[in-house]
């Protein structure tokens, strides 16, 4: 028996995407990181599905209980914990759902192993790296919440997502304390999923030219259609230039799948 939340990709933007490295950037990083030119690459963006919003719902309703009665409530709803055992109780509850994450994506990526293997035969597909996002650290002095943004320690692989009919890029950290060895976690969209799905094809082409979609939900495709997101390359060159990372490689999509 298994909980029936792992293994699964989610809504939103969360997929598997296979895809091939069509390009080196780094040859001495991209060698110690087993990682050549016309390799199939595996690429899973998930988290700890209904665990992590159990967990989250949880503890948001525990802070709003703690607040003062009669106080304005503060700024987007984020209420606090003050309370030194709540904020450890909390963490540990956060790492829950992070271990929860981390393993669902082992299995969606294993799924795919297994399939590959059938058809090509013993593939080694080593796993190169595990991003989290939308968690807490500890940082010098105190504390860092990474949200819609990842770590980029230096050294450490960063992976930049692009759209289903774009590129994602394999790069590594330089640790950069001007932006506390932060990354983007993606490209960030420029349509909403309302507006997509309201326009849909009136906004003119949605970029899904070539693309090769596995979907149970025909609407998805419409909602993170390429048109929806920033063009990578300026997104990469940007944290090039601000001196976040430094491009490894890039890999193109070839098959992508929604949730």
């Amino acid at each position: 028996m298994r909980d029936g939340g792992l293994a699964t990709i989610g809504g939103g933007n969360h997929f598997v995407e296979i895809g091939v490295v069509e390009e080196i950037l780094d040859a001495s990083l991209a060698r110690i990181w087993g990682v050549r030119r016309g390799q199939l690459s595996i690429l899973v963006h998930s988290g700890s599905r209904n665990v992590g919003r159990a967990i989250g719902g949880l503890w948001r309703d525990r802070a709003r209980s703690r607040w003062p009665e009669g106080h304005r409530h503060p700024p987007g709803g984020l209420f606090p914990l003050v309370d030194p055992d709540e904020i450890g109780e909390y963490l540990r509850a956060e790492a829950t759902a992070a271990n929860y994450g981390f393993l669902n994506r082992a299995l969606l990526a294993e799924r795919v192993r297994l399939r590959l293997r059938e058809q090509f035969g013993d593939l080694p597909i080593p796993l190169i790296f595990d991003l989290p996002h939308n968690l807490t650290f500890p940082h010098d002095p105190g504390w860092i919440t990474w949200k819609g943004a990842c770590p980029a320690h230096a050294g450490q692989p960063v992976i930049i997502p692009g759209s289903m009919g774009a590129a994602s890029y394999l790069a590594v950290g330089r640790g950069s304390e001007t932006h506390p060895c932060s990354a983007s976690h993606g490209t960030g969209r420029r349509l909403g999923r309302f507006e997509m799905t309201r326009q849909g094809a009136r906004h003119g082409p949605l970029g899904l030219e070539g693309v090769d979609c596995v979907t149970l939900r025909a609407e998805r495709v419409i909602e993170e259609a390429p048109v929806a997101y920033k063009p990578i390359e300026p997104v990469v060159q940007a944290q090039v230039e601000a001196r976040i990372l430094d491009p490894v490689a890039r890999c193109a999509p070839v098959l992508t799948f929604k949730g």
